[in-house]
């Protein structure tokens, strides 16, 4: 099997880099994509209508809002049926005991650390209107921190934080949030992630405020579903003893 998928990787590696060869300049404005009436239409009018600095956040919380919905969606589930599958494994046999970690410099360290880690994941999430960022990656920043908390103390350390019924409720709470935006807009006379609507008097601002609200549901259900997914593989589903 070893060498069957090396020569798989082999051969798929070729096909890309030959693929590659089409591809054009990166940066050429003269490029299909950079002519086509789509592309031009976000670059020049994104700002007008979002008030959004950040083109790749308001093309993605806002003209893409269903995909992006889904995605998160997609998290969600794949970290609920992983910690599902974990969960039915039991307690494996002939597990050694690992006694938790006593290294005070390292616990110590990583106790100042993890609310740094945590305070720039809000940086990460609040500032992807404006720079590079968002949910996404916001939560997954997030979600290391009580990572980091587990791997330098112990699991339990880390779920007395964010328990097992917790991280699956603010997973679920993102996904909430998300469509909640959209059923408002319904509510109140629009369309589906018709984000103007949540702000009559002025659907600029209805727009730049609504990317930030879905921006902290996929904050919320990448950070639960991250720790989750580690609570679960490190414990092999008894959130007992972990790494």
């Amino acid at each position: 099997m070893k060498v069957f998928g090396f020569i798989a990787v082999l051969i798929t590696g070729a096909l890309l880099l030959y693929a590659a060869g089409d591809l054009p300049d990166f940066g050429d404005a003269q490029s299909a994509p950079s002519q086509a009436g789509t592309s031009k239409f976000y670059i020049e009018e994104t700002y007008n209508e979002s008030h959004v600095p950040n083109l790749v956040t308001a093309v993605l919380a806002d003209y893409r809002g269903y995909d992006t919905m889904f995605e998160v969606v997609v998290v969600f589930t794949a970290g609920i049926a992983i910690i599902a599958i974990l969960r039915g494994l039991g307690v494996p046999t002939h597990r050694p005991d690992r006694p938790a970690p006593d290294d005070k410099i390292i616990q110590m360290t990583c106790r100042m650390l993890v609310p740094v880690v945590q305070l720039f994941a809000l940086y990460v999430l609040i500032h992807g209107h404006y720079s590079p960022g968002g949910g996404f990656q916001g939560g997954v920043i997030f979600g290391t921190s009580f990572i980091l908390l587990a791997v330098s103390r112990d699991l339990e350390a880390a779920l007395n934080r964010l328990s097992s019924r917790g991280f699956i409720l603010t997973a679920a709470l993102g996904v909430i949030i998300y469509a909640g935006h959209g059923i408002v807009s319904q509510a109140l006379g629009g369309q589906f992630l018709e984000y103007g609507k949540l702000w009559p008097d002025d659907p600029t601002k209805g727009r730049y405020w609504a990317i930030l609200g879905v921006e902290v549901g996929v904050f919320f259900t990448v950070a639960a579903i991250m720790f989750g997914i580690y609570a679960n593989l490190s414990s092999r589903g008894t959130l007992e003893k972990g790494l």
